[in-house]
């Protein structure tokens, strides 16, 4: 009995002992991953002062320093832009034959103002359970696991079936240059990859600071301007006359306000609703989600979901006046009346396309109607397949068991909308829990969760290692 004692004993202070020497690794290897963090988070890459040539230089540095050889380390830009450098690195996979997946970022940001904030943006403040600063989630946090997840992945020996290809992008967030487009054409092959994973998804905590749901992102609607101009004569504002270009544009703008597109649902869409409709508190909601999935062109159901502006959005095209010009003088009748219209349009609908819908909703041949700008390529939404669903599953379950994990599609834009049209299927896949208030991302004091981001770097860590070695 007593030598079975000091046994059990010996086993238990060996236990100790391993538990003690396992969370002394745990918490350096986590302090590693904050300093690669803060570092990133801390260098500008607004578009107006910043440089990600110096963010990319940096995370490449962290790569060098792991082991990879310059060869597979490369910060690219055009000469005519030497402060939009992009990170372009490869951890190469044992079978030449597989193809790789792309782990896709942007690390330029949202301007800001440091006498808007209540602290210094470009620091990197922890308090309160929280990180703050511009960047500190969108997208740096996921630049920041990408970059880690390498550096972690080459110092452990993994050799992965499929190479994985990391490329930390510049201009998503406006300014005269993005790099993904250009990176497509100039350096194909280092974007060629079976398929990519990017930002734009939609998890979520709950107004506990709990997790609600973990969201894939499955293709997003195009951003599209279209300008609405009338001209005219004009003449004296004493001698009104019917025909007057505002009058023309006004009646318009109210005939294109009263007009919804017509509903389309795709399988990101009736995934979402499907989903969701497990966890919604409101039952008529719930309902009414349930029957839209069973019957898009269910009229009741629509309506109630439509009363949500983001829901409303997923479901149909959607298009609405932002900005408006028109006169020239208080004393005249306007010679030039001008409306922006902005539209958000279902994945595969060709813009011009819509153009022509516009032009027979307002109804009025005195209303020329242009596209604003050249439209980004149009692709439909990539397949959502059990390859893509099944290795975030499983790693879902073990980190956040029992929570819903629900596709979406994005009716904002990132820069999936240029690898989606190259034949590269992207999909919004991070594991970044967002809080209810969004956690300002573009706004004031944007922060993000601390634990949020530290299981979403486990979670991606171990997801991407799944994808690597899948078929």
């Amino acid at each position: 009995m007593r030598g079975k004692t000091k046994t059990l004993l010996l086993t238990a202070a060996a236990l100790s002992a391993f538990a003690a020497t396992a969370a002394k690794a745990q918490s350096a290897d986590e302090a590693a991953f904050r300093g690669l963090y803060k570092e990133l988070v801390e260098i500008n890459t607004t578009a107006s002062a910043g440089s990600c040539t110096a963010a990319a230089q940096a995370m490449g540095a962290r790569l060098k320093a792991a082991g990879f050889p310059d060869s597979d380390v490369r910060v690219l830009f055009p000469d005519e832009h030497p402060k939009a450098g992009a990170l372009v690195a490869t951890l190469h996979g044992k079978d030449p034959k597989a193809g790789a997946i792309l782990l896709m970022a942007h690390i330029d940001v949202v301007e800001a103002k440091r006498e808007d904030w209540v602290r210094d943006p470009f620091k990197l403040v922890e308090e309160d359970g929280y990180f703050y600063a511009r960047g500190a989630s969108d997208d740096k946090a996921m630049a920041a696991i990408f970059t880690d997840s390498l550096v972690r992945y080459k110092q452990e020996g993994f050799k992965p079936k499929r190479d994985i290809k990391l490329a930390l992008t510049c201009g998503e967030e406006g300014g005269q240059f993005n790099s993904v487009p250009w990176l497509l054409e100039k350096y194909p092959e280092a974007m060629k990859a079976d398929f990519a994973l990017n930002e734009g998804d939609d998890s979520q905590l709950d107004e506990k600071g709990q997790p609600r749901l973990l969201g894939i992102q499955v293709g997003e609607k195009v951003y599209m301007d279209y300008t609405l101009e009338v001209t005219n004569a004009g003449g004296h504002s004493s001698r009104p006359v019917k025909d007057n270009a505002i009058y023309h544009l006004a009646n318009g703008l109210a005939r294109l306000g009263a007009y919804d597109f017509p509903i389309a649902l795709n399988d990101a869409t009736k995934g979402y609703y499907e989903q969701n409709a497990k966890i919604e508190p409101d039952p008529e909601v719930a309902g009414a989600m349930r029957a839209m999935v069973k019957n898009p062109n269910d009229a009741a159901a629509a309506a109630i979901l439509a009363r949500d502006p983001g829901r409303n959005s997923m479901m149909r095209t959607t298009c609405v006046a932002t900005m408006v010009e028109a006169g020239h003088a208080p004393n005249a009748l306007p010679q030039r009346a001008k409306a922006n219209v902005n539209c958000r349009i279902l994945p595969g609908n060709d813009p011009k396309v819509i153009r022509d819908q516009l032009d027979q909703i307002v109804a009025d041949p005195a209303i020329k109607i242009t596209l604003a700008q050249a439209p980004d390529p149009v692709s439909p939404p990539p397949p959502l397949t059990p390859r893509i669903m099944a290795p975030a599953t499983k790693v879902a379950a073990k980190i956040w068991p029992g929570v819903p994990f629900i596709p979406a599609m994005l009716t904002g834009a990132t820069d999936g909308r240029f690898t989606n049209a190259a034949g590269i299927p992207t999909y919004g896949l991070s594991g970044l829990m967002a809080g209810v208030d969004g956690d300002h991302i573009h706004g004031l004091n944007e922060r993000i969760q601390v634990n949020a981001l530290m299981n979403g770097r486990q979670f991606l860590y171990e997801a991407v290692k799944l994808y690597a070695d899948g078929k």
